[in-house]
């Protein structure tokens, strides 16, 4: 797949994400903050009580929606240091964000600590 199909979307403030709920097992739809890195869409999990984080974790299969043009994929926690710093870094150009003070975020943190999820897309 080229990455051609998701420069469109590179803009765009949010995209909406459908997990299956853990527990439930059900489809959960949650708009999220994304950034697009090679053939990926990336995503950071600003809190510790995130349940979208926690479904992806328990089931990868996910739908990424930007409006009408929806996409299916494999959601993979990022753990290597450089790729999440790359990732770290397309976030933090995106969004001018300087954190959150009610739940003790700063920018530098969700920016370059927090959990970061990628989705690569199943072929069309």
């Amino acid at each position: 797949m080229s990455v051609s199909w998701l420069a469109q979307f590179t803009e765009r403030e949010c995209c909406d994400v459908v997990t299956i709920g853990r527990k439930s097992g059900t489809e959960r739809t949650t708009e999220l903050w994304f950034g697009v890195v090679g053939e990926e869409v990336v995503f950071i999990s600003g809190t510790p009580r995130c349940d979208w984080r926690a479904n992806m974790l328990a089931n990868p299969a996910v739908t990424v929606s930007f409006g009408e043009v929806s996409r299916s994929g494999r959601a993979r926690l990022v753990t290597e240091p450089d790729e999440r710093r790359r990732i770290g870094d397309v976030m933090g150009a995106k969004y001018d964000w300087s954190g959150d003070e009610d739940i003790g975020l700063t920018r530098d943190a969700w920016v370059y600590e927090c959990p970061v999820f990628a989705v690569t897309f199943d072929e069309v």
